[in-house]
């Protein structure tokens, strides 16, 4: 049975967290798939730069990955003192990095944050 992360995760332990992502039902996320051929190398650096642009958003350092032929691994780094040093600003700033938002969001005047 899955845990809460508030149960799975301990920055007083370790800030360090090797986590996985599997792909299912004999799903390919790169590589060839040797039952039909079909090559999906093509994503190998979507994915790459998608992750090492998702670690520059948030407050984790990207120590290693592997990107395999049905899944990823990724060792990361917390920095909890740099993500609460963020005003809430930066916060939003970064989240319209991920999400464009919506229609009320874009009708309210931004505060002013830029990097």
């Amino acid at each position: 049975m899955p845990l809460p992360r508030k149960n799975q995760i301990s920055l007083i332990d370790t800030p360090y967290y090797h986590c996985i992502s599997r792909c299912v039902r004999y799903s390919f996320l790169c590589g060839e798939d040797k039952f039909t051929g079909q090559s999906y190398e093509h994503r190998r650096g979507w994915v790459e730069k998608r992750l090492l642009f998702l670690g520059s958003v948030f407050s984790i350092d990207i120590c290693a990955y592997a990107v395999m032929s049905n899944h990823t691994h990724v060792v990361v780094c917390v920095d909890k003192d740099l993500a609460e040093s963020w005003s809430m600003d930066e916060v939003i700033w970064r989240w319209h990095q991920m999400y464009q938002g919506t229609l009320v969001e874009s009708k309210v005047p931004k505060r002013g944050y830029t990097q």
